[in-house]
């Protein structure tokens, strides 16, 4: 990341690596932009490089973590999970179907979502889904390939973090605790089921700097959905868009927002 342009400067950001999830060899490319003010040069480990959004108005005191598909690798199973369950339902779509109507979203908002297409009450559901999605949970969940070592950094530049998802707390209990995160977040995780309003709307993203004492433009979001960046937004809060797994780059950027697709580069973008 380069520090911010004046309004007729030039940008140049340059890294050179390879992408944990890439095959083969990707070599870092210098990147050089024509920038308004304020905002960043992100050059990806893998095309195409991204130079999107404003940076963080003061220090970042506190990093705010999505859990599905930021901490965890849990959205390629859910939305596989999804599409099969919902198709049997009656209510046919794909897996890319899935992602643009439910990544991001509450279990309560996808239900009423649900009832409303099939036009009845779908009892059934609760249960079918969670026993489905554990199972895969279970067989197939991993940790974001460098989140670790992101959270490690953080950790040692004495930054604060914690969990805001859409998900319950019961569901981040299987995903954090089967790849060895549920531990680090410990008494810092928040679910939308505690606000009234989930994503987009701010108030999971308020609820959870109150919680850990911090002001919103002392906060970074990190998120993968285009709900939870909007959700950020709205929070004054500065949004980190993790386009790293399923989420596509454009549907993150936007204003005030970073887009990046390597978690080990989440501490440099944060300037720590």
């Amino acid at each position: 990341v380069v520090a911010p342009a004046g309004p007729e400067e030039e940008g140049t950001g340059e890294q050179q690596g390879q992408h944990g999830q890439g095959t083969g060899s990707r070599h870092g490319r210098t990147v050089t932009l024509r920038l308004p003010a304020r905002e960043a040069t992100l050059v990806s480990r893998g095309p195409p490089a991204r130079a999107l959004g404003s940076l963080p108005r003061m220090p970042v005191e506190l990093v705010i973590f999505d859990c599905d598909g930021v901490l965890v690798d849990s959205e390629r199973l859910s939305v596989r999970v999804e599409s099969r369950l919902l198709t049997e339902l009656g209510w046919p779509l794909t897996e890319q179907d899935v992602l643009e109507r439910f990544v991001g979203r509450s279990d309560a908002h996808m239900k009423a979502e649900i009832e409303a297409a099939l036009g009845r009450a779908v009892p059934e559901w609760d249960e079918a889904y969670r026993s489905h999605l554990h199972e895969a949970f279970h067989a197939e969940l991993t940790a974001v390939d460098g989140v670790a070592a992101a959270l490690d950094h953080l950790e040692a530049a004495g930054v604060a973090t914690c969990v805001a998802s859409s998900g319950t707390h019961d569901k981040m209990a299987v995903t954090l605790g089967l790849t060895g995160l549920h531990e680090r977040f410990a008494g810092r995780i928040y679910s939308a089921t505690e606000v009234t309003r989930g994503k987009p709307e701010p108030d999971l993203f308020l609820h959870a700097a109150a919680a850990m004492g911090h002001a919103p433009d002392q906060c970074a979001v990190v998120e993968d959905s285009r709900y939870g960046v909007e959700a950020a937004r709205a929070a004054g809060m500065a949004a980190y868009g993790y386009a790293g797994g399923l989420t596509p780059a454009e549907w993150l950027a936007g204003p005030g927002t970073v887009v990046f697709d390597d978690m080990a580069d989440l501490p440099a973008l944060l300037g720590r």
